[in-house]
This record gives C-alpha cells, structure tokens and sequence, in this order.
C-alpha cells in the first residue's frame, strides 16, 4: 500500500537459542496492527536490504558490545541508505563507556570511573569495595565487585581484558544500590516514558565471566525530582545535541546520597515495554512518526 511506512527492528542473531528480547514481538505486533510494514532483522544479517526500509530502529543488539568495530561500520553502512535511529554519531559516542568521564566533566553527578586501556598499568583501591568491567560491555559481562585490598583476581580480569582488546573501567563500588537498587528511566520521543527499579547485579565472589541476571527483582518506580533532573542533565550533555528517539538514564545513590549517572543508554536500551504496557502506544506513535 502506498504510503505504508516500512520499519525495520534491529536485532541480534541469538544463533539458534530463543532471543532475550521480551520486547520485540510486542513492539513488532503493535506497529503491525498499527499499519506498519514491520520486520524483525539482525543487524549482521548480509541479506538484508538497509534501503528498502524508511526507519531501521536499533533494538536488542545485544552483541554488539564484543564486535564494537563490526557494529560501528555497519551503521555507518546503514546510515547512509535509510534513517538510523538512534544516528551513528550517536552510537559511536555511546559504545565507549568513557562518555561516563565525559559526562562528569560536564557536570553531571557520574560514578567515579577511572580507565586503563591496553598496556596501562592498572591501579586498583586498597581502602575500599571496587567494580572492574570493560568500557564496551553490556548485561554486567565481563563486570565483577571486589572487597577492598583484593588484588589478585581482579589483576588476572584486567590482564585477560587487555589481551582481548578491551579498556578497563575502575569505579568504586556503591553500596546504596544495596538499599536503594538501581533506577533507569527511560525516555522515547523526547520524553520520559516509564522508570523501572532493579536490584544489585553485582553479588560478591561472583566470576567476572560467570552469566549474570542483568535485571533482577526489576518492578516500576516513580522516579524522584532529584532522579529526572540528573537523568536530563546527562541528556543535554550528549555532544551535538542529537535527535534521541530513545534513551535509558541508568542511577543508583552516590557517596553523598544524591542520584548519579551509572550508564546512559543511548543505542540497544531494554525498553521493559512488558512491565510497563501501558507504554506500548506512546512508542509506536513515536517510531510511525520517525518513520515519516
């Protein structure tokens, strides 16, 4: 049908095992009810036509983090023959979890990160609790907490990560997402769409390697005035002033009991649209307007 918007969800190949994206065949229904042409692509698929689509929406690419390179050319690519969203600028600024410094130099309330890239001494606290995860990581892989004074374990993690490639992030632990979770609020057509509350990832003793629950105890929140200020500083901090379809701000309670930036989600963010149905319309009325 003439005028019929063409969409395309991006997704990640789950190689034969049932995808973790809880979200995608409700997203996919809903636009198709709503008149959309809609197909559920992976975004390393060489089949696919990026040209015959008017929108491809980035979704669960939840590989990406390990193919950084790989995943940046191919938006590139995509880029060029349809509209992006969210824009390659975008997802190269994002895959690097040193925005987190960027952010903190702006102003923004940030966990306190430090970094060591390949070939770096790396220098771990000695007086208190402390995460080591990679700067292109996604679902705490590669992430692990350690007690204070803990050296060798954490020694061999970074060893292994720079051999592999990747920089090491450094951030003091913080033991208010014991009591207080972690918040994300998420933001879809320029505005805050629904919150969501988890608890702690990060249990002691756990491997770095070993597979983690990415969202546990996850149920709605409210977010607080203190949490939507934050939440928008880090926004307005996005270099360029970008057009965000979507945006997750992640917050857990910093040393001084106020909210801070523990990531900002700008390319693949769960959406948690099965928590929060409600949400469903708002988003499809925003991806058929992006569409055009």
């Amino acid at each position: 049908m003439a005028g019929t918007p063409r969409i395309a969800l991006v997704t990640y190949d789950p190689r034969g095992e049932e995808s973790k994206d809880r979200d995608l065949p409700v997203l996919a229904g809903a636009l198709r009810e709503a008149g959309a042409e809609t197909a559920v692509v992976h975004w390393d698929d060489p089949s696919v036509d990026w040209a015959g689509f008017d929108l491809a929406l980035i979704r669960s690419t939840w590989d990406y983090s390990w193919r950084a390179e790989e995943f940046t050319a191919w938006a590139e690519r995509c880029g060029q023959v349809t509209r992006l969203l969210n824009p390659v600028d975008v997802v190269r600024w994002n895959a690097d979890k040193r925005y987190l410094g960027r952010l903190a130099d702006a102003g923004v309330p940030a966990v306190p990160t430090r970094y060591f890239a390949p070939g770096d001494p790396v220098e771990l606290p000695a007086g208190h609790e402390y995460v080591v995860k990679p700067t292109s990581g996604a679902g705490a892989r590669y992430a692990a907490r350690y007690p204070a004074g803990e050296r060798d374990a954490a020694l061999r993690q970074t060893e292994r990560m720079h051999a592999e490639g990747f920089t090491v992030m450094v951030q003091p632990y913080l033991t208010g997402i014991e009591t207080h979770g972690e918040r994300a609020l998420q933001f879809f057509g320029g505005r805050l769409l629904h919150a969501s509350r988890k608890g702690a990832v990060l249990a002691p003793d756990t491997p770095y390697d070993a597979d983690k629950i990415a969202h546990p105890d996850l149920r709605p929140w409210e977010p607080t005035a203190a949490e939507l200020d934050v939440a928008e500083r880090a926004l307005a901090a996005v270099p360029g002033q970008p057009e965000l379809l979507y945006a997750r701000v992640d917050l857990v309670t910093g040393e001084d009991g106020r909210p801070c930036v523990m990531e900002l989600e700008l390319i693949e963010p769960n959406l948690f649209l099965w928590l929060h149905p409600d949400s469903v319309p708002l988003v499809v009325k925003a991806v058929l307007a992006a569409a055009g």
